[in-house]
C-alpha cells in the first residue's frame, strides 16, 4: 500500500457536466457491462502509447524499464479489479484535470441532450473518449494511483471516487509515495458484480475485446486445486507467474482474410472510443513509392463537436507499427474528420512531429491516397447500400460538401455523392444526387437548376419554383447555410451549368414561341408602370421588369446571375464582413390583379402599392424589413382603402 501525504489531501467536487455523465453511464450501460475492461484496458494502451512517443526525444522517461505492458488482476476477498500499467501516468494536476472534469467545449449542451434522450444514451456517450468512468457501472468505489514519468517518488498522486453515502459527487486527491511510475485503477465492486471475479472471465472479456491491442496484457496463471474450494470440488488458484492473454499484434498489420467482422468492429470500438459498430470500413496496403497501411471506419453517428473550431480529427499515425502521433490532421482533409481509424507508414521517422507533418512529401501522398481511399468506400456505399449512405449522409453530408470548396482535386467525385431535396419528390429528404437530377432533365434544359433558402420550407413555397413547376421542371432544394458558399464553387457537373432560379432571366430554351410573344406584349403594355415603380422605389431596387418565371405570386426579387444571393449577403452580414453594394431587380407578374390594381391605384396611394409590394417579395426571399412598423400602417391603409 502506497503511503499517502495526509497534509495533501483535498476533497474536490466533480465538475457538473462530469456529474452528469456519472449519471448517464451507470444508468444507460447497465446492460452492457462488460464494457468497463475494455475501457480501461483502451485507456491504459493509450498511456503506453503516449510514453513510447515521449521517451522517442526524451528517452530517460523510460527510467531503465522500456518494457511497457498492461496487468489485469482480481481480489476474490478484497472483491476489487486492478487495471495496471506502466505508461505516461498522471500528475496530481492531471489528475485532477482528467478525472474530475471535461474540458471539450459545448459538452453541457450536449450532455442536456442526451439526458434527454432517454435510453437512446449508451449509444452516444462514447463520444466523449472518457471511458474510466465506465469503471462505475460495476464498482462503487474506484482509487487510482498514479506517477508520471520522468517524475520523483513523491510526485505520486491517489485520487479516490465512491458513489455512495456522503461522499457521492466528490472525490480526493492525495500526495503519495509511488516508486512505480504509470497508472493503477482499482474497481470496489458493487453487490452481484461478482462474476468479473474470475479468471476465467476477465481472460474471455480481454480475448474479446482487447485481443488487438499491441502492448502484452498480462495475468497471474491459474491452475486448478483439487483440495481448495467448497466440498473438495476444487478451483482455479492463482499462481505468482504472470502470463500474456492478449494476441498483441496490429491488426491492421494482418491479411484481411484472417481477421473476423467482430475483431474488425472491436478494433474500432477501442480507435474512436465509440460503443457503436462502425457504419463501414476500409482496409488496404499500399506499395510502391510509398508504402503504407490503412484502416478506416466511417462511425455511425457525427460525433458532438464535429462543427466545433478545433474537432477531433480521428487517425492515429504509427510508423511501422510504433505509435507517433494521436489526431493526425495532416493525414485527411478537414472535411473527411469524421473519419477514425489508423495509418502505418513505413518512410517517416520514428521521431516525426507535427511541424515536420507540414512539409513532408511522404505525408501528402498519403494524405492523397487516404482521401481517395474514403471517397471509393462512400461511393461503393451510395451505389451498393443506399440505406447506410442514407445514414451517412444525414450524420455527415453537412461536413462533406464543406470538400467542395476544399479539395478541388476531387470537386467532382464529392459533387457525386451530395445528395439534396427536390421539387421532384417534394419532399424535406435529401435522396436526389446530381446524376439522379440529369437523368429527370427536360430535353430542350441545359441547366441544374436550385434555390437556397433558411428552411427547406421556405424554399418549397418560394415563389421563384412557379414556372418551373409547372412545367415540370426539377429545382434542387438547399437550405443549409454552407450551400451558399459551395455553390460558388461548382460552376458546373459533368457538363451541366449549375444555375440558381432567383438570378438572372428564366433559361429562353425553357419558354414556348406564345410565352415569349406574351413577355414582349407584357413589356411593351406595362412600360408606363415599371418606369413609374422604379421611380417610386428609387435605390430599393436596381430594376422593375415583367417576369417570365411567377405564375401566382404578384412579383419576387432576383440578383443578376454573376451576383452573391441575397441569401448570402444576409449570411455575410450577420458574421459582421462587409458585403458589396448589389440592389436587387423587382420582377412581376403581368397577369396577377394586384398588377391590375397597381395601375389603376391614384397618385396618394401608389407610393403605398408599390413599396407593400416591394416588402411582400422581400419577406417570400426570407428578408428583413427596414421598418416593419411603417409595413404594418401601409397595410393597414391599404385595406381601408374602398375599391374602384
Amino acid at each position: 500500500m502506497a503511503e499517502t501525504n495526509d497534509a495533501t489531501r483535498r476533497k474536490m467536487e466533480f465538475q457538473a457536466e462530469v456529474q452528469q455523465l456519472l449519471h448517464l453511464v451507470v444508468h444507460s450501460l447497465y446492460s452492457n457491462k462488460e464494457i468497463f475492461l475494455r475501457e480501461l484496458v483502451s485507456n491504459a494502451s493509450d498511456a503506453c502509447d503516449k510514453l513510447r512517443f515521449e521517451a522517442a526525444q526524451q528517452p530517460e522517461l523510460f527510467e531503465g524499464d522500456g518494457e511497457l505492458k498492461i496487468w489485469v488482476d482480481y481480489d476474490r476477498t478484497a472483491r476489487t479489479v486492478t487495471i495496471r500499467d506502466n505508461g505516461i501516468g498522471m500528475s496530481r494536476e492531471e489528475a485532477v484535470a482528467h478525472l474530475g472534469t471535461i474540458a471539450k467545449s459545448g459538452t453541457r449542451e450536449f450532455l442536456q441532450k442526451l439526458g434527454a434522450e432517454g435510453q437512446a444514451d449508451a449509444r452516444l456517450i462514447g463520444q466523449f473518449g472518457v471511458g474510466f468512468y465506465s469503471a462505475f457501472i460495476v464498482a462503487d468505489r474506484v482509487t487510482v494511483r498514479s506517477r508520471r514519468a520522468g517524475s520523483l517518488p513523491s510526485a505520486g498522486v491517489l485520487w479516490e471516487c465512491a458513489m455512495t453515502g456522503e461522499s457521492a459527487g466528490t472525490f480526493e486527491v492525495a500526495g503519495i509515495e509511488r516508486p512505480e511510475r504509470g497508472t493503477e485503477v482499482v474497481l470496489h465492486l458493487r453487490e452481484g458484480e461478482d462474476e468479473f471475479l474470475s479468471g476465467v472471465r476477465l481472460r474471455e472479456l480481454i480475448r474479446k475485446y482487447s485481443d488487438h491491442i499491441l502492448w502484452p496484457i498480462l495475468m497471474r496463471k491459474e491452475r486448478w486445486d483439487e483440495d481448495r474450494g467448497d466440498e473438495d470440488r476444487g478451483e482455479l488458484v492463482k499462481e505468482e507467474e504472470w502470463e500474456q492473454v492478449n494476441r498483441a499484434s496490429a491488426l491492421w498489420a494482418r491479411a484481411k482474410q484472417e481477421i473476423s467482422e467482430e475483431e474488425y468492429i472491436e478494433f474500432y470500438k477501442h480507435v474512436a472510443h465509440d460503443f457503436e459498430a462502425p457504419l463501414a470500413w476500409t482496409h488496404a496496403k499500399v506499395e510502391g513509392r510509398h508504402e503504407y497501411t490503412m484502416l478506416l471506419y466511417l462511425p455511425q453517428r457525427a460525433p458532438f463537436d464535429l462543427f466545433e473550431r478545433t474537432p477531433r480529427h480521428g487517425l492515429k499515425l504509427y510508423v511501422r507499427r510504433v505509435f507517433v502521433l494521436e489526431d493526425a490532421e495532416r493525414l485527411l482533409p478537414r472535411y473527411l474528420r469524421f473519419v477514425r481509424g489508423v495509418v502505418d507508414a513505413a518512410d517517416l521517422p520514428l521521431n516525426v512531429s507535427r511541424e515536420m507533418l507540414q512539409d513532408s512529401r511522404e505525408i501528402e501522398a498519403i494524405r492523397a491516397g487516404v482521401t481517395k481511399r474514403v471517397l471509393g468506400l462512400l461511393e461503393q456505399l451510395a451505389k451498393n447500400e443506399p440505406e447506410k449512405y442514407a445514414r451517412f449522409w444525414r450524420e455527415f453530408g453537412r461536413v462533406l460538401k464543406e470538400g467542395i470548396i476544399e479539395d478541388p482535386a476531387n470537386r467532382e467525385r464529392i459533387a457525386g455523392l451530395l445528395r439534396f431535396a427536390s421539387t421532384y419528390n417534394d419532399s424535406p429528404e435529401e435522396t436526389v444526387s446530381f446524376d439522379d437530377y440529369i437523368s429527370h432533365m427536360k430535353p430542350r434544359q441545359e441547366r441544374i437548376y436550385y434555390l437556397t433558402a433558411e428552411s427547406f420550407s421556405a424554399a418549397r413555397h418560394s415563389p421563384h419554383l412557379e414556372a418551373f413547376r409547372q412545367k415540370g421542371i426539377e429545382v434542387l432544394l438547399l437550405a443549409d447555410r454552407i450551400d451558399e458558399w459551395w455553390v460558388a464553387y461548382l460552376p458546373e457537373y459533368r457538363g451541366k451549368p449549375l444555375a440558381s432560379v432567383a438570378k438572372g432571366e428564366m433559361e429562353s430554351a425553357l419558354l414556348s414561341e406564345e410565352e415569349k410573344k406574351a413577355r414582349e406584349e407584357a413589356d411593351e403594355r406595362l412600360k408606363p408602370l415599371l418606369e413609374r415603380l422604379q421611380t417610386a422605389l428609387g435605390e430599393r431596387v436596381k430594376a422593375v421588369r415583367v417576369s417570365s418565371r411567377l405564375t401566382e405570386a404578384p412579383a419576387c426579387l432576383v440578383v443578376e446571375e454573376h451576383e452573391p444571393g441575397m441569401q448570402l449577403a444576409r449570411l455575410l452580414r450577420e458574421l459582421g464582413q462587409e458585403v458589396p453594394a448589389h440592389k436587387p431587380i423587382l420582377e412581376l407578374n403581368p397577369t396577377h390583379p394586384v398588377i391590375a390594381r397597381l395601375q389603376a391605384a391614384s397618385d396618394e396611394a401608389f407610393a403605398d402599392w408599390a413599396l407593400l409590394l416591394y416588402e411582400e417579395a422581400l419577406l417570400a426571399e426570407g428578408g428583413k424589413l427596414e421598418d416593419p412598423a411603417a409595413f404594418v400602417q401601409r397595410m393597414n391603409r391599404l385595406l381601408l382603402t374602398p375599391t374602384a
